[in-house]
């Protein structure tokens, strides 16, 4: 027994030395337990503004169902008529591709008509548009008031005077002027060899979106034009950069961004958070210090921006 008792305490004695250690020790593990207790006195934790936040998400959710929306109508109906029309009296005999786009008919229909010259078809009175087919009861009833028939003479004569008229008023896909970028309504760009209405209303809601162009080869980032459709059309456009809508760096709401087609979300809301957290950007090199930017996207949007207090 009495071995024993000597083991025991062998085993469990502790120096001087020791117990100092083992006090240490403890002390530690009661410091540590105790610090996430004391961390709330001394620092205070970051308020974010998540309401806030969850506005600007509605309002970005909201945007996209729109552009989505937008786009399946584009789908659905690719030919119609980007144009508001403009009424003015006419005689539908031979009248140019240019005066019927005016009077809001899409290039498909536009077609059909001149389908139904080529053939011999000529209009004798208002009633004869409905024989083209393309052409709905809701728009002959727009159209109705303005015809003019002018001329009553042979077939012969018909296809004489349009060939004549096509030779000096060319079709609208024939004609091929300088067109700038900034400026042009869908009329104009159609009028550009190769551009139909879905591809202009494409490059307009690009172009809404954007700011404006600043150069030509931003028409690549267009849907549907790829290389060699821009190098079909760079010799017939221009751009004038000082048509480009700017946004202030400094000033700018979500609103007046969250359109833009070069930055996402996440990076817009970066930079709004930023500012409020760091002040006015001196700098559009400033905007390098937002881990979620990089140097190629804030090149890409140094055109559109500008800096003042």
């Amino acid at each position: 027994m009495h071995r024993f008792k000597n083991m025991l305490i062998s085993y469990f004695s502790f120096s001087k030395k020791e117990l100092n250690g083992i006090l240490l020790l403890f002390m530690l593990i009661g410091l540590v337990l105790i610090v996430p207790y004391l961390y709330p006195l001394f620092f205070k934790a970051d308020i974010y503004d998540f309401e806030s936040f969850r506005i600007e998400a509605e309002r970005f959710r909201a945007s996209a169902a729109d552009r989505k929306t937008e786009q399946k109508k584009t789908r659905r109906d690719p030919e119609r008529s980007l144009v508001k029309p403009v009424y003015f009296e006419f005689d539908p005999n031979g009248l140019s591709d240019k005066h019927w786009l005016q009077l809001g008919l899409s290039i498909k229909q536009i077609g059909v008509i001149r389908n139904y010259e080529l053939k011999g078809g000529r209009f004798f009175n208002k009633e004869d548009l409905k024989k083209i087919y393309s052409i709905s009861s809701n728009q002959y009833k727009m159209l109705e008031p303005f015809v003019r028939i002018k001329s009553t003479g042979s077939i012969k004569d018909l296809k004489n005077y349009t060939r004549n008229k096509q030779s000096t008023d060319s079709p609208l896909r024939t004609i091929s002027p300088i067109v700038e970028l900034n400026s042009a309504d869908s009329l104009e760009l159609e009028s550009i060899r190769g551009i139909g209405p879905a591809f202009a209303s494409r490059i307009i809601r690009f172009r809404n979106r954007l700011g404006g162009f600043y150069r030509k080869e931003q028409l690549l980032d267009v849907y549907g034009i790829d290389s060699v459709k821009y190098n079909q059309l760079k010799d017939l456009i221009q751009v004038n950069a000082g048509l480009v809508n700017k946004i202030n760096l400094n000033t700018f709401t979500f609103d007046e961004i969250r359109r833009h087609p070069y930055l996402t979300y996440k990076q817009m809301n970066a930079i709004i958070q930023y500012r409020s957290q760091h002040g006015s950007f001196k700098s559009i090199d400033d905007l390098m210090k937002i881990a979620i930017l990089n140097e190629e996207i804030i090149r890409k949007i140094e055109p559109y921006i500008v800096l003042s207090p």
